[in-house]
């Protein structure tokens, strides 16, 4: 065992939409304008926060997420990720305590688990000394979380400032920020919440908010609170030295985003070399891969032009016609589907290797943590084996209603232990809504990576 020393803060809220992602991207954008390196966490399985966070701390953005990730792993991650940085910035998920089926995955719980300071970010807009009420409950509800204090968002004026200020005073929580209501700083949303910051101007928007930032939140203080985050103690292991010998091909682009950097990783541990790629822009798949990935993303905003890239779509199929495994997740999924409805129902034409088509809905379909039993041998594990990940989708999967259809999964809501059959496993394409994290799924990685080393060995053999 060793012991770090890592300053770091968790950035909490009381609820969702307090301002909190906006917020810490300023503060993350910020201390890299002081000079600080900064690495940057988010809590829980959201993809598009740590887009922002990245491009505001010039490093990756990370997910930390019990579910999808063993708690015992978690601290390890945590260090991995934040060598060589000067502070830790870890924005939390919906409120404080809030998070799956008994508090998984909360911020509390991460912030307990980090032994992390907290600060609590309160909407005080039409509010006055109930701001302080609901900071001490929060102080008061689980004592084993340091709650070190707060930042007010969205005042109204000088004079509001002032009197929230005294109201804290009063309780002993002290203020971190006070941050004035702007109309004009925000995030760019669409369905899904938050834009991807690749698809905007979010680099002027970043800059704009961090000039806020640096103005309203006591960044200095922040920095002091952070030293005070106690080591924390980790296993030692030796970097194994693994040759790369298979090459994954990672779709990524404005339309497939959804990654978790940690969960590549983990199949590059495992001798796979990553070759990235554009179904928008580029011709073809790349010649020398032996998989291909295709992750969540928007396919629904960019069907258009998906669907007029014919030379990447037959690229896919001869691939499939190979052989070769394929793995999709939710928007990856829709795209490899005969096509998609969007919003209006107009119908796109997709890459048709899954039997299937994707509905574009108003609602939200589903949202939250399950568990996802593997109904068949597929080339991501073997029949009856459980898979841990998330759900996030607005469209659905239709026109399945032969009863040969080659389900893949038998998901588990963890809220309400609803099941249902799910996605598409065949030879060698396995589809879904499922996310999941390979760091938290090494049997599944492992057993991925084999197949696709048993499927380049067969093209080998071939050849001779």
């Amino acid at each position: 065992m060793k012991k770090v020393n890592i300053p770091r803060v968790v950035i909490a809220a009381t609820q969702s939409s307090s301002g909190k992602t906006t917020v810490v991207t300023g503060i993350l954008r910020a201390l890299k304008n002081k000079g600080l390196n900064v690495q940057p966490y988010k809590v829980g399985p959201d993809y598009i926060d740590p887009s922002y966070h990245g491009m505001a701390a010039g490093r990756k953005g990370h997910n930390l997420d019990t579910w999808l990730v063993d708690e015992s792993m978690i601290n390890d991650l945590f260090v991995q990720e934040s060598k060589d940085a000067d502070i830790a910035i870890i924005e939390g998920v919906m409120g404080l305590y809030d998070g799956g089926k008994n508090g998984v995955s909360s911020t509390a719980q991460l912030a307990k688990k980090l032994n992390a300071p907290v600060i609590l970010v309160i909407n005080v807009q039409s509010m006055g000394d109930s701001a302080a009420a609901i900071a001490l409950g929060f102080k008061l509800y689980d004592s084993d979380v340091n709650l070190a204090g707060v930042i007010l968002n969205k005042l109204g004026s000088p004079t509001h400032k002032a009197l929230i200020e005294e109201a804290m005073k009063k309780i002993n929580v002290p203020v971190y920020g006070a941050i004035f209501r702007d109309d004009s700083v925000h995030m760019p949303e669409r369905h899904l919440g938050l834009t991807p910051a690749g698809e905007n101007n979010a680099r002027e928007v970043i800059e704009k908010i961090s000039e806020k930032i640096a103005q309203e939140v006591y960044l200095d203080e922040i920095i002091e609170l952070a030293k005070t985050a106690p080591s924390i103690e980790v296993e030692e292991f030796e970097a194994e030295n693994i040759k790369k010998d298979i090459t994954i091909g990672i779709a990524q682009d404005k339309a497939f985003s959804f990654y978790y950097p940690a969960s590549l990783a983990q199949l590059e541990n495992l001798g796979a070399k990553l070759k990235f790629f554009s179904p928008l822009e580029d011709e073809t798949i790349p010649d020398d891969v032996d998989a291909l990935i295709f992750g969540g993303g928007f396919p629904e905003v960019f069907a258009q032009e998906l669907m007029q890239n014919t030379s990447m779509i037959k690229s896919i199929r001869k691939a499939n016609e190979r052989k070769m495994p394929i793995y999709a997740e939710c928007g990856g999924f829709m795209y490899l589907m005969q096509g998609i409805y969007d919003f209006e129902q107009r119908f796109y034409e997709m890459v048709g290797i899954i039997p299937a088509k994707a509905q574009m809905n108003k609602k939200l379909q589903t949202v939250g943590y399950v568990k996802a039993k593997i109904l068949q041998n597929n080339i991501l594990g073997k029949q009856n084996d459980e898979i841990k990940g998330h759900e996030f989708h607005f469209s659905t999967q239709i026109d399945t209603q032969d009863e040969s259809f080659p389900w893949a999964f038998e998901f588990t809501k963890m809220r309400n232990n609803m099941k249902y059959k799910a996605g598409y496993a065949k030879d060698n394409i396995v589809g879904s809504y499922l996310h999941l994290h390979f760091l938290g799924s090494k049997q599944n990685a492992k057993y991925f990576v084999e197949k696709i080393r048993a499927y380049k060995k067969s093209l080998e053999m071939e050849e001779n």
